[in-house]
């Protein structure tokens, strides 16, 4: 059900099914859920990479929700309230699993070669110009844990390095080369999917086989 059909059908707007959540209104709250629960679900699956686990984070981060809506003040929209909140149940999730070296601390040796420098903030136009979607959310899929979760938080959600580096407890500076290595590596394996895909399409040439003819003989020419 598509936002829009959620708030026809209930006949509230999210503004007022936040107040009355606040207070206390399991309707409104159910409604809450209903208008956010797909977001909140993509968002948990393209940072932990794991439907079962995905499912489970939703559950626990409308929980979550549950016990802090009161907190919320309208500073900002609700929607990216409740992303901060989801994005947290994840890395305490992560966090908790121990999962591999996420290379917080590494830094991007200085460019030696004279090369242009590196802008690890800007956006990668290689990237936001993939046109194969599914091929590269199956790329992101391969990045290490801490990669991924930067680059989702970052070009998909949109979050500033500012942001990710608070919630992931890291300096600006990290996030950002973290980041560009993440697109090293997606753009590296993009072009091999490509190449690949390429080769795999190219039309087949066939090969032009000449097919020698017997000579005739004078005798057998004379004998006709």
């Amino acid at each position: 059900m598509s936002t829009l059909s959620v708030m026809t059908a209930s006949g509230m707007s999210e503004t007022e099914a936040i107040d009355r959540a606040q207070q206390g209104d399991a309707e409104s709250f159910e409604f809450l859920y209903k208008l956010h629960k797909k977001r909140v679900y993509s968002l948990c699956l393209r940072m932990i990479r794991d439907v079962e686990a995905a499912e489970d984070l939703t559950q626990e981060a409308f929980l979550q929700l549950y016990r802090k809506i009161a907190s919320f003040r309208g500073e900002s929209a609700f929607s990216t309230w409740l992303h901060r909140l989801t994005v947290n149940v994840v890395l305490m999730r992560i966090r908790k699993r121990v999962l591999p070296e996420v290379y917080l601390e590494d830094t991007l040796e200085p460019n030696e070669d004279g090369g242009p420098q590196k802008d690890y903030g800007s956006e990668d136009q290689v990237l936001a110009g993939s046109i194969d979607r599914v091929i590269l959310e199956r790329v992101v899929e391969s990045l290490a844990p801490g990669y991924r979760i930067i680059f989702v938080l970052h070009d998909v959600e949109g979050y500033e390095h500012n942001e990710i580096a608070e919630m992931l407890g890291c300096s600006v500076g990290t996030c950002k080369s973290q980041l560009h290595r993440a697109r090293m590596i997606l753009r590296g394996q993009l072009s091999s999917t490509h190449a690949e895909n390429g080769r795999r399409s190219a039309p087949h040439t066939r090969r032009k086989v000449t097919v020698p003819m017997r000579r005739t003989s004078k005798a057998a020419a004379t004998a006709a």
